[in-house]
């Protein structure tokens, strides 16, 4: 079970639970695939405005799980089915992103 107050959100692959938070390596990983689009910031206002890609989403998806231990790489998820498909992805990537920056209990869910 994710514990939303360390930041971890639950998403579910092919039927499977996995933990997935954002840690310092995982935003490492993270701003190193997003590269000079803009860096975390600008990731992070795509979010806010709606402006997302679905690369963003796979970006941020996968450095979260790889962050919650999982040991696979953005081509492992070409054939997977993630809970909620790509709009329940892009909602779990929205919740890694506000967890990772935010204080517990002022505005994370």
């Amino acid at each position: 079970m994710a514990n939303p107050w360390a930041g971890e959100v639950e998403i579910t692959l092919d039927g499977q639970r996995h933990v997935a938070k954002l840690t310092l390596a995982a935003l490492a990983e993270l701003e190193a695939e997003i590269g000079e689009t803009g860096g975390m910031i600008a990731l992070v206002e795509r979010f806010e405005a709606g402006r997302f890609a679905s690369r963003d989403v796979l970006a941020v998806i996968v450095a979260g799980l790889r962050g919650g231990g999982w040991q696979g790489r953005v081509g492992d998820l070409g054939t997977v089915e993630i809970g909620g498909g790509p709009m329940g992805a892009a909602r779990k990537a929205a919740e890694l992103l506000a967890r990772a920056f935010s204080v517990p209990g002022e505005g994370a869910a």
